[in-house]
């Protein structure tokens, strides 16, 4: 595409993401039993107090505050167009069931684009980072049109691949053609569809 680099710094995945909590211990309970976390080792040369969490392939670290009282106050309202974390599930109505027995309050949203529906679900950890949990796989990744180069497609995109062909041929953009996808592979833009 046109002004973006290829991979200027060779990324590889998201490793972690880090955040300053009020209690480190009630942050664990919290990413341990409500998210399903897993604690693992922290280097020992660490002179502050954390804790390391994993699963889904990326890490959570939570790092002690050095000041809890004077971080920033706790919005009570739940906004979904605050920054966020979110995680893809597997069935939004056991999200929803688990939310409601753990007494967690949440809000709901749903998104539409091509008859293809996005359900939603926002709630705060103990320190008030967002949390979205959603099927937002239901969604096809769809790289914006311009340029040559290579598109990394997620892997979910072989299951809406007849979603996208009955968007297409709705568009009158149809080609007859076999479609096969692997899991997260650099693909060039000529070979896409749509492109």
């Amino acid at each position: 595409m046109e002004g973006r680099a290829e991979n200027p710094l060779l990324l590889k995945s998201v490793n972690h993401i880090s955040l300053v909590c009020r209690s480190v211990e009630k942050s664990l309970d919290f990413y341990q039993n409500v998210l399903g976390f897993f604690s693992i080792r922290r280097p020992g040369s660490f002179d502050f107090e954390g804790a390391w969490l994993y699963n889904y392939g990326m890490g959570i670290h939570l790092l002690q505050s050095e000041d809890p009282d004077n971080m920033p106050k706790i919005s009570l309202q739940i906004n979904p167009k605050d920054n966020h974390i979110s995680f893809q599930c597997e069935s939004m109505a056991t999200v929803e069931k688990k939310l409601k027995e753990m007494k967690i309050e949440y809000v709901q949203s749903r998104v539409e684009e091509g008859g293809i529906c996005v359900d939603q679900l926002f709630f705060h950890d103990p320190d008030g980072s967002m949390i979205e949990i959603c099927n937002c796989d239901n969604l096809p990744v769809i790289p914006l049109g311009g340029g040559g180069g290579d598109t990394t497609l997620c892997s979910r995109i072989n299951c809406n691949v007849q979603q996208q062909q009955q968007l297409q041929q709705a568009a009158g953009q149809i080609k007859q053609q076999q479609v096969t996808c692997l899991p997260s592979i650099p693909i060039n833009e000529e070979y896409l569809p749509w492109a």
